[in-house]
């Protein structure tokens, strides 16, 4: 990536923009054209390409649609989704981006004119690709598709692919695009800013105690995930100063030489993976395996530490070189799923989707499966990132679509995989991995009878011959989502490279690559937890405002890590304490948080004139409020206990009150902290949807307000100044965009010219 000058800017506020965003002298109206539209319609071929990718789309829901029963490949689920994402990042994104915020490349980005070399930095859209994608893409799109696919795998596959074109990557581009027009600032303090003082301050609060929740189950999901495997802890160690490595290679040794640096790090990072390999088998295995409170001290280091270090020197080198991982990962298993042709063996709609009885959670379809899926299609999570780092790393505005968009869609697609490894085990194994032992027992016996009792038959020999398949003990009662994700993927690897031979190895590195896409989740949110918490500490000490005030940035990332770090920490100690009391709100708290995103970006397109664009966020709020607040109200007023947190706690204490102890509680103690669980998680509900119903009532008043009196409007974006650097769009330069290159004398990843570009 190119070092540019450092230049800074006036930092003041816009007020009374009503000539609209963007709009500079001899720029374009709000109504006209874009600036970098193109300058010629569809050719034969253009067309003739989207009609037949369209066609691939259509026949794979096609065949999904009109399956009865028979089965089928997991390959038409795989065109269905890879035709759809490609025709909404064609046609839906580039409406967006060129109709509704008008993206500028003549308009200088936080990170060119705030360039402090350790937040604000710009960087190469290739390695911001990766750090984004690696940032949102955690546990999520991992493991929610495979708990929902007990509803069967048409729901969970719908819901992902139009969820995420019409939802997540739309609000994940929008917010980008706001906040890179106001010097980066957090989600929480744009509500701040936008809708008021009230509703700001609801948001604030709700964003930021939502945030800790959701790093500390990240982090839960690591440490479960690392305890006791060297090969996970060694390799994952290792991308450390791999990144390291990267970083200074980028800055100082050959700046700019993205391709070379991403060739030499992928090679080092499959040398540390088959590396990994040789240590577990080695005496050095003793060394790496490491307990669980050993892992909560070194992940609270590293998350103070890659909060506080330059950007480019550790995080973004990592995530990129993270994503070379996933991706590459995730897309060979997709190619693994057309040569092997896998059946989807789960049924499309279970009955568990009508009764909402299911073992591996509890619900009807509407709203749980939505709540279940998350990050896979909208996840409010996103916005964070799209209002935390990104913002002040990103080159040009007009890389927002491909950043905010694209990478949703591949985080996505991800999800669509989960789904197919779900999908394509027998249903009888999925149910005996993913129902916790008080329904099926502990034994393959008491299991098989009690998956055979849902309506799904598998013997105890199976149940065994699986376990001994991945060189595991047992499979039975291996929650959580990632197990199962393992065992698919070990089915398709092991179907094209090395047969049954070789399915306990792509097991363990399943496991393996789950634990690093979370962690590069962890790293990233902490940093974006202390920008958030740097703006809100700003509002009352301007110093704290500063990003590059080192007493404030120490002490905000004390701060965050030290929330997480101790909800970890109790959560790792005891299994009813810290995070694992708070583990169920983390579906709802992530939805909420999109609903804040959602409100704000709506909020924003009318107060910036785009009123008549405002249904591109409104529309999937409104959806997203639904469910989240139909979801919140089930989970505090069902009389199910296996719903309602209230139900759960009067049954507990009815428990206590007769002298009983009740599973899976094991002693008089652990029923009162199941009550004390039950009690704070359900007025914690309470307490995110009222804060939630703040934020949208405030932000209603104020676009009712924006439209009655336009007059009024005042927006805390920056004022316009001309960029200097020359940089692509997309992944790929277009012809147009390499002569542009060429004339300036750059290479593909761009940089800073003397002359303004015009």
């Amino acid at each position: 990536m190119p070092e540019p000058e450092a230049t800074g800017t006036d930092r003041a506020p816009t007020s009374g923009n009503a000539a609209g965003p963007g709009v500079r002298p001899g720029s374009p109206s709000p109504s006209g054209a874009p600036p970098d539209s193109p300058a010629s319609g569809p050719t034969p071929r253009s067309i003739a390409l989207w009609v037949g990718v369209a066609l691939v789309g259509a026949l794979g829901w096609g065949v999904l649609a009109l399956s009865r029963g028979e089965e089928i490949s997991a390959a038409w689920l795989l065109a269905a989704a890879l035709g759809s994402y490609a025709i909404g990042y064609r046609f839906y994104a580039r409406f967006i981006s060129d109709r509704v915020l008008k993206l500028d490349k003549t308009r200088a980005t936080p990170a060119e004119r705030l360039d402090n070399g350790v937040d604000f930095h710009p960087t190469d859209r290739r390695v911001l690709f990766g750090h984004h994608f690696a940032a949102v893409a955690g546990a999520g799109p991992l493991v929610g598709p495979v708990l929902a696919a007990q509803m069967g795998y048409l729901p969970g596959t719908i819901w992902i692919v139009a969820g995420v074109i019409f939802a997540g990557a739309v609000q994940d581009m929008v917010t980008l695009f706001f906040s890179t027009r106001r010097d980066g600032r957090s989600l929480g303090q744009m509500a701040r800013d936008e809708i008021g003082p009230v509703g700001g301050a609801a948001a604030l609060v709700a964003v930021f105690v939502i945030m800790i929740i959701l790093l500390a189950v990240l982090a839960l999901v690591i440490v479960g995930a690392l305890a006791h495997s060297p090969w996970g802890v060694f390799s994952i160690g290792m991308t450390i100063p791999i990144a390291l490595f990267m970083g200074v290679y980028l800055r100082v040794l050959r700046p700019g030489r993205v391709t070379e640096v991403s060739v030499i790090g992928v090679a080092l990072l499959l040398l540390a993976i088959v590396a990994g390999g040789w240590v577990a088998e080695s005496s050095w295995a003793e060394f790496f395996t490491l307990e669980k409170e050993t892992l909560v001290i070194w992940m609270v280091a590293y998350g103070f530490i890659a909060s506080v270090l330059p950007v480019w020197l550790l995080l973004a080198p990592r995530d990129y070189l993270s994503t070379f991982m996933k991706v590459g990962t995730i897309g060979l298993m997709a190619v693994g799923v057309v040569i092997a042709m896998p059946t989807l063996r789960m049924p499309a709609v279970t009955d568990f989707a009508a009764r909402g009885d299911g073992p591996v959670f509890a619900g009807s379809m509407f709203p749980f499966v939505f709540i279940t899926i998350a990050c896979g299609a909208l996840s409010g999570f996103h916005a964070l990132v799209s209002s935390g780092t990104t913002p002040k790393m990103i080159q040009k505005e007009t890389q927002v679509r491909v950043i905010g968009y694209g990478a949703m869609l591949t985080e996505s697609f991800v999800a669509i995989m989960a789904v197919i490894a779900a999908c394509i085990i027998e249903p009888g194994l999925f149910f005996a991995v993913n129902s916790p032992a008080g329904v099926i027992g502990t034994t393959v016996q008491t299991a098989s009878e009690a998956v055979t009792h849902l309506g799904f038959a598998i013997s105890p020999e199976a149940l065994a011959q699986a376990a001994k398949d991945v060189e595991e003990t047992s499979l039975l009662s291996r929650t959580g989502g990632a197990p199962t994700f393992a065992l698919g993927m070990s089915d398709i690897f092991s179907s094209v490279i090395g047969g049954s031979g070789m399915k306990a190895f792509w097991y363990h590195f399943a496991i393996m690559f789950e634990a690093l896409f979370i962690l590069t989740t962890v790293d990233a949110g902490t940093r974006v937890g202390r920008f958030m918490l740097q703006d809100t500490l700003g509002n009352v000490h301007k110093s704290f405002k500063d990003v590059s005030w080192k007493p404030g940035v120490w002490a905000a990332s004390a701060i965050v890590v030290g929330g997480w770090g101790y909800f970890l920490w109790v959560g790792v100690k005891d299994p009813l304490g810290g995070i694992n009391q708070l583990f169920p709100l983390f579906g709802i708290a992530n939805q909420l948080l999109a609903a804040v995103a959602l409100a704000v970006c709506t909020t924003l397109l009318v107060k910036s004139g785009r009123l008549k664009w405002a249904w591109i966020t409104a529309v999937p709020l409104a959806w997203d409020v639904a469910v989240t607040l139909t979801a919140s109200y089930q989970k505090v007023f069902s009389d199910d206990v296996k719903v309602g947190f209230f139900a759960q706690r009067d049954k507990y204490q009815g428990g206590i009150d007769a002298g009983k102890v009740l599973p899976p509680a094991k002693s008089m103690d652990d029923m009162h902290t199941v009550v004390t669980n039950a009690t704070v998680d359900g007025v914690l509900s309470v307490l995110f949807a009222v804060l939630i119903l703040i934020v949208l009532a405030d932000a209603a008043r104020t676009c009712l307000r924006a439209v009655a009196d336009p007059g009024s409007v005042r927006l805390s974006e920056v004022p316009w100044s001309e960029s200097r650097i020359v940089a692509p769009a997309g992944l790929l330069a277009t012809p147009e965009e390499k002569a542009e290159l060429a004339a300036a004398g750059l290479d593909g990843g761009g940089g800073r010219v003397v002359e303004p570009v015009r």
